[in-house]
């Protein structure tokens, strides 16, 4: 029996336009596919309904993926008043409804009490862990999973356009945000209930939209010499965080784990930066006093 091949060695981002009715472990497994990868991963998923920038990461880049799960990330999204629902999106059954609409004026109000670190209670179906399961695995058994509010970090927040039934809005957060319960709790709040029925995710760390393709174009493209052309480099992940520069000896201790002498950075003391030689990146690490100490080492 012929020895199943592993994958190639390909490493970078792909910045994938994610369209509705797909969850975004079915994206990463046919990225993976396409690119005949050994290792794939997502930076942050998308709910299934959600479209928008999913990052795939190949290769060396899901070594540092936290770079971008932890980065603040941008959705455009729409909120229909008037009703409660299970998922607290379209897809759910209405729980409760509402006559009450919201004036522009009174949601322009609303949102400041959403800006900056605020506790957020995910919704019952999501993939937070209630002891040990999922907590949309025990909504499904109809179950009330008992969710513990957790710190966000909500850097805007801003009103776009309104009409009687719904508000289109843009929000800029941090990792563990859920955009279902901004509606929720807002429609809560409002005393008009709420729910959403679009999200878009605009951009995530350092990319966007302009630079993401379409699972069209991934197919069309897919197990051919061409389809490497749409990756981005490792390094392009790393682009918001300060740089060490480093020489090739430098380099060569790093990569064996071992902290060495950085030529330039604008890193400060402690930062979460990175070090690169001749602009490859080697590792992802920590400045301290002149330093350069690596936590994750890249073979780049």
């Amino acid at each position: 029996m012929a020895r199943r091949k592993k994958g190639r060695d390909v490493s970078g981002w792909l910045v994938v336009d994610k369209p509705a009715g797909i969850g975004s472990t079915d994206v990463v497994n046919k990225v993976r596919w396409a690119f005949e990868a050994k290792k794939a991963g997502h930076a942050g998923t998308l709910d299934p309904d959600a479209t928008g920038v999913l990052v795939v990461a190949l290769g060396e880049a899901t070594k540092i993926v936290s770079s971008i799960t932890d980065a603040l990330k941008a959705y455009d999204f729409t909120v229909r008043w008037g009703a409660q629902t299970t998922t607290d999106d379209a897809s759910g059954e209405v729980l409760e409804s509402s006559d009450a609409r919201p004036s522009p004026e009174a949601i322009e109000a609303a949102l400041p009490g959403y800006v900056g670190d605020i506790m957020q209670t995910p919704p019952a179906f999501s993939a937070v862990k209630v002891d040990g399961r999922r907590a949309y695995d025990m909504a499904r058994e109809g179950e009330t999973p008992e969710l513990q509010a957790r710190p966000l970090f909500v850097d805007e927040l801003v009103l776009e356009e309104a009409d009687e039934d719904t508000a289109e809005l843009h929000l800029v957060c941090g990792k563990g945000g859920y955009v279902r319960a901004i509606a929720r709790d807002l429609g809560q709040e409002l005393g008009c209930l709420g729910h959403v029925v679009s999200l878009r995710r605009v951009w995530s760390g350092p990319f966007d939209l302009d630079q993401a393709v379409t699972m069209e174009r991934i197919e069309e493209l897919a197990r051919s010499e061409e389809i490497d052309q749409l990756l981005l480099p490792v390094e392009m992940g790393l682009s918001d965080l300060p740089v060490c520069h480093v020489n090739q000896i430098a380099a060569a201790r790093i990569r064996n784990g071992n902290a060495a002498e950085v030529l330039s950075t604008a890193a400060e003391f402690g930062d979460l930066a990175w070090a690169a030689h001749q602009g490859q990146a080697v590792a992802l690490g920590q400045y301290r006093a002149g330093q350069f100490h690596p936590t994750r080492v890249l073979l780049t």
